[in-house]
């Protein structure tokens, strides 16, 4: 068995995070990244590391930055799930959900005007 290192577990954490954020499961990763399954168990169990490019990949997919998963660091206002979920949607459920954001977002502004 393979020994562990901490910063692997770290990352693997972080992946599988935004894995599931983003409603994918490990074979769709998989499959879009185009490794292996068990790559995408390992790699979130921190069994293994990986390389630049197939961290690229997955970012890519998971609409999520490096330095997040490599650092944990997000400066910015994580929507990587949100933007995950809105792709699933036909055109006309992304009209309504744009509709009741700008809703949204008036009443807020409207709010610290008050």
């Amino acid at each position: 068995m393979k020994e562990r290192k901490d910063v692997n577990v770290q990352i693997g954490r972080r992946i599988q995070e935004a894995r599931e954020i983003s409603g994918y499961t490990q074979e769709k990763l998989a499959d879009k990244v185009d490794v292996s399954t068990q790559y995408i168990s390992d790699l979130e169990r921190g069994v293994v590391g990986t390389s630049v490019p197939t961290l690229i990949k997955i970012c890519n997919t998971l609409c999520i930055s490096s330095d997040y998963i490599l650092m944990g660091k997000n400066e910015q206002n994580d929507i990587s799930g949100i933007l995950s979920r809105l792709q699933h949607l036909s055109k006309d459920e992304i009209n309504i959900v744009e509709n009741s954001i700008n809703l949204m977002i008036e009443a807020f502004q409207s709010r610290e005007k008050a």
